[in-house]
């Protein structure tokens, strides 16, 4: 039997996935607007992904035949006032996640839930990843950004971005 803590963490992780999506849609959305469909190409990918994750814990708590609440999905707020201020909330968010992502991994470790740290491990990675690619486009865009076609160009490289879906067999 799962230990009800770590039960109410992963349910909610559900939540907190979805609620990524449609941030990252809200991001996806303000740079079309703006114009760079290459941004909003890559924020659209995100949220590809976080949907895809928040199904992940879904399936994983199905499959340890554990009930699932879903709740209301917040409205995504940020403050937007220029290209840089979406991708510093982009990191931000990253990572909270990646303490939401460890808080559930040390509720399964204090009570020896080794099959849940295990389906853990993949996300663990994954937030170490997103991290990553977070910072490197903050990076990239504090060097570009200002020039109209090194922009054009970084806005070019993130169009080409596909979406690579994660197995949803656990």
């Amino acid at each position: 039997m799962m230990n009800a803590k770590v039960h109410e963490l992963l349910n909610q992780q559900i939540n907190k996935e979805f609620y990524s999506a449609y941030l990252y849609l809200q991001f996806s959305n303000y740079f079309d607007d703006a114009g760079l469909d290459g941004f909003a190409n890559w924020y659209l990918i995100q949220a590809q992904e976080e949907r895809d994750h928040a199904m992940l814990f879904f399936k994983y708590l199905q499959n340890e035949n554990q009930k699932i609440t879903l709740e209301a999905i917040d409205k995504p707020e940020a403050d937007i006032t220029c290209h840089m201020d979406v991708l510093k909330a982009g990191l931000k968010h990253e990572e909270y996640v990646t303490s939401l992502i460890n808080d559930i991994y040390a509720a399964a470790y204090e009570v020896k839930d080794f099959r849940t740290m295990q389906f853990l491990d993949w996300f663990v990675k994954e937030q170490g990843e997103e991290e990553t690619n977070a910072n490197d486009l903050i990076t990239k865009m504090e060097l570009f950004g200002s020039d109209p076609k090194s922009l054009y160009m970084l806005n070019q490289e993130l169009a080409t971005r596909i979406y690579n879906a994660p197995s949803l067999v656990i």
